[in-house]
C-alpha cells in the first residue's frame, strides 16, 4: 500500500469538504498548498481566519458584512422601498457585480424544502414580512434561485405578502432568462441583467 502522510492526508480530506471539490481536486490543491513557501501559506490560513472572524450577518438584510448594519443597508443613496430576496449571502454579489440594481436586500438563508426538512419557519419569512409590513417598501423582487425549491419559496412569499393587505406590495419575480436548476452566483451577468430588466409581477 502506497504511504501518504497522515497530515497530508487530513488537508485532503478537509478541501474535499468544500464545495465542487472531488477527490482528484482536492489531491492537486493539496500539493498546490504544499509547494508553497511557508510565508504564502501562513498567509492564507491568516486570511481565511480573519475573514471568517470579522464576518457577520447583517442585523437588516442577514448579507454578510463587517459592521452591524451593511454598507447597503445604511446607504442613503440605496431605494430602500424595494427589497430583493435571495436565498444565500453569495446571490448579493453576483448581483451587485451588475452595478445596476439599487435597491436593497433580503437574505432568506435558503429555501422551503420539505425533502430536506425545511419548512417556512426555518428561513427569515418572518422577518422579510415585517420590514414589508413597515409601510415602506413598494416592490419586492423575489430572486429565489430557478429551482424546485425556489420556485415552491417564491410562491410561498408571493401568498404571504398578499395576505399583508394595507401594506400590499408589488411582488414581481426575475425573467426566465435563468436556466432551471441554476444558480444566481453561477448566471453570466448580461442573462442576469436581463432577467432584472424583464421581471415579472406575480
Amino acid at each position: 500500500m502506497a504511504y501518504i502522510p497522515r497530515s497530508f492526508t487530513a488537508l485532503i480530506e478537509e478541501l474535499e469538504k468544500l464545495p465542487g471539490v472531488g477527490p482528484r481536486t482536492a489531491y492537486r490543491l493539496a500539493f498546490f498548498l504544499m509547494n508553497l513557501d511557508e510565508a504564502s501559506v501562513k498567509h492564507f490560513a491568516e486570511t481565511i481566519v480573519r475573514a471568517r472572524s470579522l464576518l457577520r450577518l447583517c442585523s437588516q438584510c442577514f448579507g454578510f458584512s463587517e459592521e452591524d448594519v451593511c454598507p447597503i443597508c445604511a446607504s442613503e443613496s440605496r431605494d430602500h422601498s424595494t427589497i430583493c430576496v435571495v436565498e444565500e449571502p453569495r446571490d448579493i454579489f453576483a448581483i451587485e457585480k451588475l452595478g445596476e440594481y439599487k435597491g436593497v436586500y433580503h437574505v432568506l438563508g435558503g429555501t422551503i424544502s420539505p425533502i430536506e426538512g425545511r419548512g417556512p419557519s426555518d428561513i427569515r419569512i418572518q422577518e422579510l414580512l415585517d420590514r414589508v409590513a413597515t409601510g415602506t417598501v413598494r416592490e419586492v423582487i423575489l430572486a429565489t434561485n430557478p429551482t424546485v425549491s425556489g420556485e415552491a419559496t417564491a410562491l410561498y412569499l408571493a401568498r404571504q405578502l398578499e395576505q399583508l393587505g394595507k401594506h400590499q406590495v408589488v411582488v414581481t419575480r426575475l425573467a426566465s432568462g435563468i436556466p432551471f436548476g441554476s444558480d444566481l452566483d453561477f448566471t453570466d451577468e448580461i442573462t442576469l441583467s436581463r432577467a432584472f430588466e424583464s421581471r415579472h409581477k406575480l
